[in-house]
């Protein structure tokens, strides 16, 4: 019956479109006798909901992967996606941590060691309850078949002390482990996974059976589609919506003018006008960053000094006026969200500064030529930009950054080839190192500064196609290191401060700007939605938490 419901939705939703769209006239007759049959279907609902209870969320990308751990794409939009479905040991609110599966929690010093008690009402999807000994092998079985959202490099073993208590002992310190395994590491039910030897390409139904507030119904990959339904005998209450659906929407704030979906990312300037609408707009800080990424396995990039003489050359106040209109603050070059708790304010800023980009590259022994470009033995300074269209939350939106970050390059006499290319083809180019220059871009930076971990290092960013994956420094390396294992939270910040003055020094990876972002609501609804501080989970800038749909 939930997938009749569904089909009949998205028929509803794409008639709407063709009669807004293309025919105003001669479809309206067809959508109106179509959706009298559709509504005429009868509905079947959980107890305490309200007959068509549904949410539904604007995407302009639609496909995210799979809902469960191994199968999501590697990016915000699809953690959150399964995260409805899998719940972890504790989550935030839109401050600070707050119980999941875990009623409490605490630290023992002494023996390096996270104790939590479940919370005894928590169930599977399919009925079977969640205990302790499902948490230990949740660790055991992610330190077989690593989940590249989290580490267990620190985690030496998890005991079921009695069917609500498990204890989880580190090998070492590990400052982010409330960031990194206690919110973020998903559960998993040993009854099932126990036999699952290759995770990967395990898509059995059950795949999906998880703790979470909603059931996992539909993936349309060819429309982009989600269908989730509220888990009745969720152990924090019944959802407040029975369905939840995200929808693909080429246009998500007609979408929402329309009443089409309930949510969607919106752009700075609409803002004013969709609140006349009625609808509600939050924004978020400054959580997500677009930036460059550098191959600085190959020459000249393997030059520190190239690479900071492309920050002087590169003008980001112009491509936040050009291609943004305003709506965008330059980036700290020191990685850390300028909002966070341990932004370093003394990080080099490398202001624009054409003149001297050209005397750095000069320095290297590059000349420029009668052509106006930089030539060394013989051949031209030239390289290769890859441009995608990707903004916060994974949406699609056509910018110019690729476009005038070629001109500012040419300008001080570099050649560049400008490719516009998908960003699942951009992600897989970056990881195999076939690239020159990208542009990309990642949340994560107002969450835990574990993410200078996985953003610079190949150690903790290896399976992220953000990380520069970057180890040609040893102090770099040190600091990297030493900031995961020091568990005050003073000393921390010290040496936080040092890894960003000293990434910025060496720009594997440079920081453009932090685009300001905002979404709209229908409060109508009854659902209210919120940016979570930090960002959801290590650092999602997504106004998808799953707590506005559960308190």
């Amino acid at each position: 019956m939930h997938i009749a419901d569904f089909s009949r939705k998205l028929l509803q939703n794409s008639l709407a479109c063709l009669k807004e769209t293309f025919f105003p006239v001669r479809i309206h007759w067809l959508a109106a006798m179509v959706l009298t049959v559709v509504f005429m279907v009868p509905h079947i609902g959980f107890p305490g909901l309200s007959p068509g209870s549904e949410i539904r969320i604007a995407d302009s990308k639609g496909d995210w992967g799979y809902p469960n751990p191994f199968r999501h794409y590697p990016r915000g939009p699809g953690y959150v996606r399964m995260s409805w479905v899998f719940d972890t040991l504790v989550w935030k609110d839109k401050n600070r941590y707050v119980p999941a599966l875990a009623d409490t929690w605490s630290y023992d010093p002494d023996t390096k060691a996270f104790s939590f008690t479940l919370n005894p009402r928590a169930k599977w999807h399919d009925g079977r309850p969640v205990t302790a000994q499902d948490v230990a092998f949740t660790i055991s079985y992610f330190k077989q078949h690593p989940y590249r959202w989290i580490s267990t490099h620190a985690l030496d073993r998890a005991e079921a002390k009695d069917e609500h208590t498990v204890v989880i002992y580190l090998s070492m310190p590990y400052a982010p482990f409330l960031s990194d395994i206690g919110g973020t590491m998903p559960v998993l039910p040993q009854h099932i996974w126990e036999t699952v030897t290759d995770p990967l390409v395990f898509d059995d139904p059950s795949a999906f059976i998880g703790s979470g507030p909603y059931l996992f119904k539909d993936f349309n990959k060819t429309q982009g589609t989600y269908l989730f339904e509220a888990f009745p005998d969720y152990y924090q209450g019944v959802p407040k919506k029975e369905r939840l659906v995200y929808v693909r929407s080429g246009k998500p704030m007609m979408s929402l003018i329309t009443g089409q979906v309930d949510l969607a990312n919106i752009r700075p300037d609409m803002a004013e006008h969709l609140q006349k609408k009625g609808l509600t707009i939050i924004e978020n800080e400054h959580g997500w960053n677009k930036k460059i990424m550098i191959n600085h396995k190959k020459a000249p990039f393997t030059d520190p000094v190239f690479r900071r003489a492309l920050a002087y050359a590169i003008n980001r106040q112009e491509i936040i006026d050009k291609a943004h209109r305003g709506f965008a603050t330059a980036a700290s070059h020191g990685l850390l969200s300028i909002d966070h708790d341990m932004y370093n304010p003394d990080t080099p800023p490398y202001s624009w500064n054409p003149q001297k980009a050209k005397q750095m590259i000069a320095s290297l022994g590059w000349a420029k030529g009668q052509d106006g470009f930089f030539h060394k033995h013989g051949q031209v300074l030239e390289i290769e930009l890859i441009a995608s269209n990707l903004t916060v939350a994974g949406e699609r939106v056509a910018d110019r950054d690729g476009e005038i970050i070629k001109k500012q390059l040419t300008d001080i006499g570099i050649r560049v080839h400008l490719r516009n290319q998908e960003q699942t083809t951009t992600d897989s180019r970056v990881k195999n190192w076939d690239f020159d220059l990208a542009i990309s871009g990642h949340g994560g930076i107002a969450g835990d500064p574990r993410i200078l971990s996985e953003m610079i290092s190949p150690v903790y960013g290896a399976g992220s196609v953000n990380s520069a994956r970057f180890d040609d420094s040893p102090e770099l390396n040190r600091l990297l290191e030493a900031q995961m294992a020091e568990m005050d939270p003073d000393r921390r910040k010290q040496i936080v401060f040092k890894i960003q003055k000293l990434y910025a020094h060496q720009m594997p990876a440079i920081s453009l700007y932090y685009p300001h972002t905002m979404a709209a609501f229908n409060q109508d609804r009854d659902i209210t939605w919120f940016y979570t501080k930090g960002g959801i989970s290590k650092g999602i800038p997504i106004p998808q938490n799953k707590i506005s749909l559960i308190r």
